[in-house]
């Protein structure tokens, strides 16, 4: 299946199914980075600039499995 193929075929899915889709590219990504990739320039500008903004803040916010926990206990089934 092509790159066109997948694209394409996204907007048919359930929601549940591309939730799915988008955690397994996620861990792909991870994996990616922790055994070697490294980001890109454009990448790495926005993790330095989300570093400096929470140095500067100091507030770590809310964890993201929390906040996506949060919204799917918010969602209609």
């Amino acid at each position: 299946m092509s790159k066109a193929e997948i694209l394409a075929e996204l907007p048919r899915l359930r929601p549940e199914d591309r939730d799915q889709l988008f955690e397994k590219l996620c861990q792909l990504q991870e994996s990616d980075l922790l055994h070697g990739r490294s980001p890109d320039p454009a990448e790495k500008k926005i993790l330095d600039d989300a570093l400096a903004e929470f140095q500067r803040d100091g507030n770590p916010g809310t964890p993201w499995r929390s906040v996506l926990q949060r919204l799917r206990s918010r969602a209609p089934s």
